[in-house]
């Protein structure tokens, strides 16, 4: 059947939008449909499937999740995040076009813009993406996409989607949002304006640190058909284990959502309050410049933490004594991690405008017991 998403709860589309019983056997979990080629009936006619490159269900079941999650047309599956955001680059973007990128991205998407995409005659600009007119003032007549990230990582800022899409539009440009921190649970940006949602799909939407892969979600069918052509030209899709895997994840995206939310919270009552700590980043605190825009355009304010120390040495030792919380880069799964963005996830981002304070130490809190957390954290910080 199809599930509208109109007419139905979050939840729910987690668990059967693309995913109806199989008609062959009733399987209620879509099969892993371990295959290269498919019969055909005669030459050309085939059941919509010819070689997995191409399409193959267990992905297309994905895809359809994807778009119910987050409103939009289309969704498409890829075998990694940056490898959604390279078939976007290519497919939104010719040589001599410009792209607005926040002043504190992530730093696998600054090396994909520094050291590949400018390569081949894309330009682009760091901007403060929660100031909307810092964002204006970057837009060239060149200016094909204004990139987003809302939290931003590893600095936990938040953008005025709707705003930005404004300006974008104003300006002939369309509006990509980076949504792996908030998940479609949290917001869904397609909803307020956005053209393009990225995801990392190994991040909350797997939620196990079991899988990579990597999504786009559009408005536009047109542009849906444009991202599908290079998806299969390009060829780096996700594989339909894969593609299983994380479907099994956005099953239990909504209750892992809610207690990533309800365990950040704890652990970001204990950090400031701690004598140690000289600032904490989360949208969730009253004094956080995001924060009133956040509770407007977010759900919740999510399971991603940062916060500064004294000094690198501190931030470095704090990292290396948790014991619940694992020493790892990535994010998003049930378990608890902690890393020094300076050295390990923003390295690539080392001597350019967007270098990461020495000082800053990023948390994913996971759905452990919250009293265990606070308590890992507070004795690292001792």
């Amino acid at each position: 059947m199809t599930w509208n998403p109109a007419e139905h709860g979050f939840e729910t589309l987690a668990i059967h939008a693309g995913q109806d019983p199989d008609p062959a056997t009733g399987a209620v979990i879509t099969p892993i449909y371990q295959t290269s080629t498919y019969a055909q009936t005669a030459v050309g006619e085939h059941r919509g499937y010819e070689y997995s490159r191409s399409g193959n269900p267990t992905r297309t079941a994905l895809e359809t999740c994807l778009a119910a999650l987050e409103r939009g047309v289309r969704g498409l599956a890829f075998a990694s995040g940056l490898a959604a955001e390279d078939c976007l680059l290519r497919t939104a973007l010719q040589p001599g076009d410009h792209v607005v990128i926040p002043d504190d991205a992530y730093g696998g998407t600054y090396r994909l813009f520094a050291r590949v995409a400018e390569k081949w005659g894309v330009k682009f600009t760091p901007a403060a993406l929660a100031d909307n007119a810092a964002v204006a003032a970057a837009m060239t007549p060149e200016t094909k996409l204004v990139w987003l990230e809302s939290p931003t990582n590893p600095l936990l800022g938040i953008a005025d989607i709707a705003g930005l899409a404004t300006i974008a539009h104003d300006g002939g440009a369309r509006l990509v949002v980076d949504n792996t921190f908030a998940s479609p649970y949290l917001q869904q940006p397609l909803t307020i304006g956005a053209d393009v949602v990225v995801h990392s799909t190994t991040k909350y939407m797997g939620g196990h640190s079991d899988v990579v892969g990597g999504a786009l979600v559009v408005a536009d069918a047109g542009l849906g058909e444009e991202l599908a052509y290079h998806q299969n030209a390009m060829g780096a899709v996700s594989g339909p284990f894969d593609a299983w895997l994380v479907l099994r994840g956005i099953k239990t995206l909504a209750v892992r959502m809610r207690q990533h939310c309800a365990n950040a919270q704890r652990v970001v009552e204990m950090l400031t309050a701690h004598p140690a700590v000289t600032r904490v980043l989360y949208p969730g605190l009253a004094d956080h410049p995001g924060h009133e825009l956040a509770s407007k355009q977010m759900r919740d304010y999510g399971g991603m933490v940062s916060f500064l120390v004294a000094d690198e040495e501190t931030a470095l030792r704090v990292v290396a004594r948790t014991t619940v919380f694992t020493l790892a880069e990535s994010l998003g799964g049930v378990e608890s991690l902690i890393e020094h963005p300076g050295r390990m996830t923003h390295a690539s981002v080392a001597g350019s405008p967007l270098e990461v304070d020495p000082t800053l130490v990023r948390l994913s809190v996971g759905i452990e017991d919250a009293d265990d957390l606070v308590e890992d954290l507070r004795a690292a910080l001792a």
